[in-house]
């Protein structure tokens, strides 16, 4: 069975300056104008997230060209430059919060980014988070500490998937549904976990298109960078230049997660993100 392709992009930071450690993954305001600009000229229409998952589900049909628009971590450029832009527009959006990295009035105190594993970088208050929730912005989670998922010890990993569900609910005082895997990594255990806690539904990164067939707590994304040029983009918008999900794992997939579990487990982690001293 063939399922149409959805475009399930995912930013990060959409900034002029942005700290050397998040550059590669972050574009150029000008860019994501000229972004949203080609998924008009295209025809596509933006939709919730909460719209794919109930099609997956066996809800209504998503309306033709549809496609889905997803910001991981919660960097500070969302609520000044994206969802004015967003706004503007009136276009539907989810932002995947990093808990332990938000600032303000109760956050914890830490080294590099307040409670999380990023470096140091310029990320959302709690008082910048509640604003956008209510401006109709759903908040979703993106754990507490951004780690490796794959590769912790169930109880932490737990902690991680629920912590995060816990805060977001009792600041915002009404359920959080969507999740997003921290780096894109996740097993079958880690789903599990995700869907005990209440999650329910959780996006991947993949390299793929999603679909109304897709799986709802590994739902494939694009990831857009920096260096994503204009006709990369294009081709996305019209469906083309990437596989569409479902598809089985890959060996590479699951070769790359034993390979970091094997690092964790002789305490040299694999470093996804920069240490510290590298910044």
């Amino acid at each position: 069975m063939t399922h149409a392709p959805v475009p399930v992009f995912v930013y990060h930071s959409v900034s002029v300056d942005p700290p050397p450690w998040i550059a590669p993954f972050t574009v150029h305001p000008h860019a994501f104008a000229e972004q949203l600009g080609l998924l008009a000229d295209d025809g596509r229409v933006i939709v919730p997230l909460r719209r794919l998952v109930e099609a997956m589900r066996g809800g209504p049909p998503l309306p033709p060209r549809s496609a889905v628009l997803t910001f991981d971590d919660g960097f500070a450029d969302f609520h000044s430059t994206v969802a004015p832009l967003l706004a503007a527009q009136q276009l539907p959006a989810t932002l995947y919060v990093t808990t332990g990295a938000v600032s303000g009035p109760g956050a914890p105190d830490r080294e590099g980014s307040r409670g999380s594993l990023f470096p140091p970088a310029a990320m959302l208050t709690w008082r910048q988070v509640a604003e956008l929730d209510a401006l109709g912005v759903e908040i979703g989670g993106h754990t507490r500490t951004h780690p490796q998922l794959d590769t912790l010890p169930r109880r932490h990993a737990r902690e991680e998937i629920e912590g995060c569900k816990s805060r977001l609910q009792d600041t915002l005082g009404h359920p959080v549904h969507s999740f997003a895997y921290p780096h894109g990594y996740s097993s079958p255990s880690v789903r599990r976990l995700v869907s005990e806690a209440g999650w329910t539904s959780a996006t991947a990164v993949r390299l793929a298109f999603s679909s109304g067939g897709d799986e709802p707590l590994r739902i494939a994304r694009l990831m857009v960078r920096a260096d994503t040029g204009r006709e990369r983009f294009r081709s996305w918008s019209r469906g083309t230049g990437a596989p569409v999900a479902p598809f089985p794992e890959g060996t590479r997939t699951t070769a790359w997660r034993a390979y970091r579990r094997l690092r964790a487990g002789v305490h040299r982690p694999y470093a996804a993100l920069p240490r510290q001293s590298d910044t």
